[in-house]
């Protein structure tokens, strides 16, 4: 831009301020145009209010952080016409100055006179180094979202040509624009932060050297288990993997299956426990045509479909005595008899089994085989609980995160002091209600980020309050079925409290467990754990 003499120099030629307002104003949008950095534009904006309408010395004066002891201040962060030294020393606290009167009040101020105004401080520029003439001094405040952030100021030969009020007006409008140009940095800032953050959960969550087939972790009891898993995979042998409910044996088996000569072929997993007993052995060993009422056509049973490949029987110690003889002669001989059938099928398949049960306990007290037992305890595999893995919590949450935006549509994420949260928690339910969790979180979180405050709603009870101790000797008191049913552990209640229960519903099992908060089948279980008759 072509050098322009001071219009309020002596012997000037009169100027068109009118032209020179719009030849501004354009200009300051055409960099608006061109770049959105505050910095770059705000410094333009004070290089043309001085060189087309003689406000010399421009500066914002901005809000610096808050102080430890909770002082505010505010410092000069762009300027023209100040040095660098001057620039320097423009820094005001709240209330300090004629600047630090309009960044406490949000009032612009005019002071017709520095040399008569007691409150002006001659911070910035000394009075030697100002035009012999009387200056004024006019600032603004400069707001983003209603709040004062910072101040628009300048100097004013008082004996121009230009009308005051002019200089006024033109000088709100551009307060007005360096405060949106702020906010829009603060949002762009937020959004930069926040990709960021989702960036690098993305990558964490992708790690490919954290999920070996599937299994997200580095915990040491994890690549313990996972080594134990690959130096067994490429032989033959049973493994039964144990562990409490919830710690991911489906993916263990499958990881047994895909790191072993067997990964092209079928993988057959099975729940024993989702089984009725009436149709155990049709649905594991099939049945021929007419076996029974309703069997239309003969059926091939999960052993034959898994031929050459891995079959899994997840809660293998809900299998009837009955039928785990014929399971262990399947196991010894390779062979199988269909339902209703005379002729052998042979079969080449690979057992893994998984239990959350004592086998040990269960085989001694007569309640599973113990030739079975044997035959199944070949190769076992503990798999750890959630809180003997803590640092695993973390890209695991990550993990179910990421899943659960993408199965529902959603873009909500963990902030970190959530994650802090989380990996603290004991997860009685271990992997599965970590990721039971998550996915409420995703879906009724009303927030796109989640901090560790948001996460009490989301969690079952157990887990977002301290747990308090029932009564040794008093009976539980009568309560409605939760619609999400906690986890507990298989230690949850001693024998006291089952005696007492099954007492007080006149030795119905199945109310019994409903007062305790546990299903039938595990309230069974810790009667026979308790030794309770």
């Amino acid at each position: 831009m072509p050098h322009r003499t001071d219009p309020d120099a002596p012997g000037a030629p009169s100027t068109d301020w009118h032209a020179q307002e719009l030849l501004l104003m354009r200009e300051v949008m055409k960099l608006v145009g061109r770049s959105l950095a505050p910095a770059y534009v705000l410094r333009e904006m004070l290089h043309l209010m001085s060189e087309l309408l003689g406000l010399n010395r421009g500066r914002m004066v901005l809000a610096d952080e808050v102080s430890e002891g909770g002082e505010r201040s505010a410092s000069v962060r762009h300027a023209y016409g100040l040095t660098a030294a001057e620039a320097a020393r423009g820094v005001f606290r709240w209330g300090e100055g004629i600047t630090g009167r309009v960044l406490a009040s949000g009032l612009p101020a005019i002071v017709q006179d520095v040399d008569a105004e007691p409150l002006f401080l001659f911070r910035t520029v000394a009075r030697a180094d100002l035009p012999p003439q009387t200056v004024a001094f006019i600032a603004l405040p400069i707001e983003v979202n209603g709040a004062t952030v910072g101040v628009l100021a300048c100097h004013r030969i008082r004996s121009r040509q230009r009308h005051l009020n002019d200089d006024l007006a033109l000088l709100r409008i551009l307060a007005t624009l360096a405060g949106q140009l702020l906010r829009l940095e603060q949002l762009v800032a937020e959004e930069t932060r926040q990709l960021a953050a989702r960036n690098e959960a993305l990558e964490r969550a992708l790690d490919v050297g954290s999920a070996r087939y599937g299994l997200i972790g580095r915990s040491p009891a994890l690549l313990q288990a996972l080594g134990e898993l690959e130096r067994v995979s490429e032989s033959q042998a049973t493994v039964l993997l144990l562990g409490e409910s919830g710690t991911g044996k489906e993916l263990f088996a499958r990881a047994v299956h895909l790191a072993s000569g067997r990964r092209d072929q079928p993988f057959i997993k099975v729940n024993c426990s989702a089984i009725p007993d009436t149709l155990f052995e049709s649905e594991l060993f099939g049945h021929e045509r007419g076996a029974f009422t309703g069997a239309h056509s003969a059926r091939p049973g999960w052993f034959e479909q898994a031929h050459g490949g891995t079959i899994f029987l997840d809660e293998i110690g809900e299998l009837p005595l009955a039928l785990q003889a014929k399971l262990l002669r399947t196991l010894q001989e390779g062979t199988l008899v269909r339902l209703g059938g005379q002729r052998e099928i042979r079969i080449d398949v690979r057992l893994v089994a998984a239990t959350n049960r004592d086998l040990a306990q269960e085989a001694a007290s007569g309640r599973f085989r113990q030739d079975l037992y044997y035959r199944l305890n070949v190769i076992p595999i503990r798999l750890p609980s959630l809180r003997e893995r803590r640092e695993d919590i973390r890209p695991l949450a990550l993990h179910f995160t990421s899943r659960a935006n993408q199965a529902h549509q959603r873009n909500v994420h963990l902030a970190a002091d959530a994650l802090e949260r989380l990996e603290r928690l004991d997860w009685p339910g271990n992997i599965r209600e970590l990721g039971n969790v998550i996915e409420r979180v995703v879906l009724l979180a009303d927030q796109p980020v989640v901090h560790a405050g948001d996460l009490s709603r989301f969690l079952p009870e157990a887990l977002a309050t301290p747990v308090r101790p029932a009564p040794r000797h008093a009976p539980p008191a009568e309560a409605a079925t939760p619609l999400v049913r906690d986890y507990q552990s298989a230690g949850s209640h001693d024998a006291h409290q089952l005696a007492v229960a099954l007492a007080q519903h006149g030795g119905n099992q199945s109310r019994a467990a409903q007062s305790l908060g546990l299903t039938l089948r595990q309230f069974s279980y810790r009667l026979r754990k308790a030794g309770v008759r």
